[in-house]
């Protein structure tokens, strides 16, 4: 029997070990995609307890909370830090199996030299121990990313958003690298509601109106060009599926006065317009030299009680059933063929479509550099053992795996980069598993020489990241 969460945690080979400890465990962390506060980065910000770096938009653990019986007063409410922390003690114990578990117990440990497991009965000490450190250097947001060998950390923001707290971060001699990501999903949804209010908030930083396609078209690209110059050189978008449609008929001019005017847009000409402006975005992307991200397929907000009580993005989303393939493939062909895809990444939340979007990077590779177009790592709910072992295994199946980017955390807590130490284990566990059926050859410097690509260099070369480890 072995022990739980122990050095050789999740290797179960002697190859695996050696190719963990030897090859990957030292290795710098980029972290191409998350959802960490600019400000508590470049603030250096300091914690005042375990609950607030721990639980506070965590929206992994709320769920947990709500289905073991929490009232939502000590999940997202306003009962104090402290109760809240019992709760969450109180629920561990009942998250056995669920990659929870694994990451509570991960964190405590590399973290705050916790062992124990967590349950109700030792929360209050933990929460005292966990607390006093916090209120040290050495777990402020930099130290907490400084004890992970975080070399780069890629924020998601808002083409209104002012990047502030980056302009501030690049003004510190600082090791960590923090670079902003461009997220215009709300220019795309010309249906949603509240369309308008992101539409003036845009207007009101460039200081004129915008009224037409082509106005839209020139305020988006003058954000692209000031994140361009704060470093940015990733997009993303979070959408639900891509369409197959041919916008290029479609009047979105004509959209955009109707919108204003306060008349709705049909579903099909919402469609358009989305497919339309996605089309130029990616065109601005690639004369850049950027990487564009599309994390596709979660259905969002379900809980239309909890959305009007608490909000969006509380724990609400789930994986939807929407058709991929053919609005996805007509997009990136029609890209293609003007010789102007960007870089891209494609994510499905769906683990029915893991083997088409597999299949499909592999389309539209062309040979300009290695992996230009990524099956990006198991997101979201697949972001646990079983869905990235299925991630590594599909993709090794119908593409190069040796070519692949690697992990990331999608997380909005500094306490999360542990699961690029779990990617790392289940990566060399699969290795070594081969090495033992004889599927692989025993060379462990071919071996290692591509774990150390997978969880790192890969990253770097493909992403163009500049700083320290570049001896590795």
């Amino acid at each position: 029997m072995k022990p739980f969460l122990d050095q050789n945690f999740l290797l179960q080979t002697p190859t695996a070990e050696r190719l963990y400890h030897e090859y990957a465990a030292g290795l710098p962390i980029i972290d191409y995609h998350n959802h960490l506060p600019p400000e508590e980065i470049a603030t250096d910000h300091q914690f005042g307890n375990i609950t607030e770096v721990w639980l506070n938009g965590d929206h992994y653990k709320w769920r947990a909370m709500r289905a073991n019986g929490i009232n939502e007063n000590f999940v997202t409410g306003g009962a104090p830090d402290r109760e809240k922390f019992r709760k969450w003690a109180e629920t561990v114990p009942k998250t056995l199996r669920n990659p929870l578990y694994h990451w509570t117990h991960l964190e405590l440990q590399r973290y705050f030299g916790i062992n124990d497991l967590l349950s109700g009965e030792n929360a209050d000490a933990v929460y005292a121990q966990a607390t006093a450190q916090l209120r040290q250097a050495t777990h402020s947001s930099n130290g907490l990313l400084a004890q992970m060998n975080v070399e780069v950390v890629c924020t998601t923001d808002h083409p209104t958003d002012s990047l502030r707290f980056h302009q501030e971060h690049r003004t510190r001699d600082r090791a960590l690298m923090m670079l902003p990501t461009f997220r215009p999903d709300k220019f795309l949804t010309i249906g949603a509601d509240d369309y308008l209010g992101f539409l003036e908030k845009l207007e009101e930083i460039l200081g004129h109106d915008i009224r037409t396609f082509d106005e839209l078209l020139a305020a988006l690209e003058s954000r692209i060009d000031f994140f361009h110059r704060l470093g940015c050189r990733l997009s993303d978008h979070g959408l639900g599926q891509l369409y197959a449609n041919d916008f290029s008929g479609a009047d979105a001019g004509a959209m955009m006065r109707d919108k204003r005017a306060g008349k709705a847009i049909a579903p099909a000409a919402a469609q358009q317009f989305q497919m339309r402006l996605l089309h130029e975005l990616a065109l601005m992307y690639h004369q850049r030299g950027w990487t564009m991200q599309l994390h596709l397929g979660p259905i969002r907000n379900n809980n239309s009680r909890l959305l009007r009580s608490v909000g969006a993005d509380v724990g609400c989303d789930s994986i939807g059933d929407f058709p991929q393939a053919e609005g996805l493939s007509a997009f990136l062909n029609g890209l293609d063929v003007k010789d102007k895809l960007p870089k891209t990444i494609l994510y499905n939340l769906n683990p029915r479509d893991n083997e088409l979007f597999a299949t499909m990077a592999g389309n539209f590779n062309d040979g300009s550099m290695a992996g230009k177009i990524q099956w990006g790592s198991a997101w979201w709910f697949l972001d646990q053992k079983d869905g990235m072992e299925k991630q590594l295994d599909a993709l090794s199946n119908m593409g190069l795996l040796s070519r692949f980017v690697g992990m990331l955390t999608d997380s909005r807590s500094f306490l999360s980069f542990p699961r690029h130490e779990y990617f790392r284990r289940i990566l060399c566990n699969q290795f070594g598993n081969d090495v033992r059926d004889g599927l692989l050859p025993n060379d462990l410097d071919l071996l290692g020489e591509t774990i150390k690509d997978v969880c790192y260099r890969n990253a770097k070369n493909y992403f163009g990241f500049h700083g320290r480890g570049m001896g590795v």
